[in-house]
């Protein structure tokens, strides 16, 4: 997806985890190198030289590639660093906030409860519908996910608030176009990472929920 949101030649490009040997489009796939020193480095942007080895974003997947299978892949002894997968979890977390505040800069994201239920309300066309992990349930249940949005809740109200800008924020909504089919893209990552399984956590809100 280019800048405008128009389709990129490469975005239907596949490859293999070399985990589970499923092929599937690189938006899912977190993809790895091994530098000069013989270290497994992430490659959240898939822009370091060498070849890639890649593998779906899922903890309890990664776990396993942690334990033999970059070796494997790489056909050659590999060091997979301590904390790997925590700073995945971080990078792909950063980007995913980065791309919320880019997305809020352009004009296409709100914040707050009311706000939120406003563009909900009113017809915005919304894309997607984030809450945070550790906002009150009870709140969150009160917004819902529009036909055809998606919802994620795996970002702190602290990340939130840096997304917008402010201390925290449990409530937020982009509008369709631009970044924010990008920010669906890592978003779906982050939430492999830390609630495994592809789950959308305790709100189940991938569903229209009023």
């Amino acid at each position: 997806m280019t800048r405008g949101g128009h389709k990129d030649e490469n975005d239907d490009v596949e490859r293999k985890c070399i985990v589970t040997g499923e092929v599937q489009p690189k938006a899912g796939l977190i993809r790895f190198v091994i530098g000069p020193d013989n270290q497994v480095v992430p490659d959240i942007l898939g822009k370091l030289p060498g070849r890639g080895i890649y593998v779906t974003a899922d903890r309890a997947i990664l776990e396993q590639a942690r334990k033999g299978q970059f070796s494997r892949s790489a056909k050659q002894a590999v060091t997979v660093p301590d904390g790997l997968l925590d700073e995945v979890e971080r990078q792909i977390a950063r980007r995913t906030v980065d791309l919320i505040a880019l997305t809020r800069k352009a004009g296409r994201a709100v914040c707050g409860f009311e706000k939120v239920k406003g563009w909900l309300a009113g017809g915005e066309r919304v894309r997607v519908l984030v809450q945070a992990s550790d906002g009150s349930e009870r709140g969150k249940t009160k917004l819902w996910t529009p036909e055809g949005a998606r919802y994620f809740g795996c970002l702190t109200s602290a990340e939130l608030g840096l997304a917008f800008g402010r201390q925290s924020v449990i409530h937020g909504a982009l509008a369709t176009g631009g970044l924010s089919d990008r920010v669906v893209e890592e978003a779906t990552k982050l939430r492999g990472l830390r609630e495994g399984n592809g789950g959308d956590g305790a709100s189940g809100k991938d569903k229209e929920a009023r």
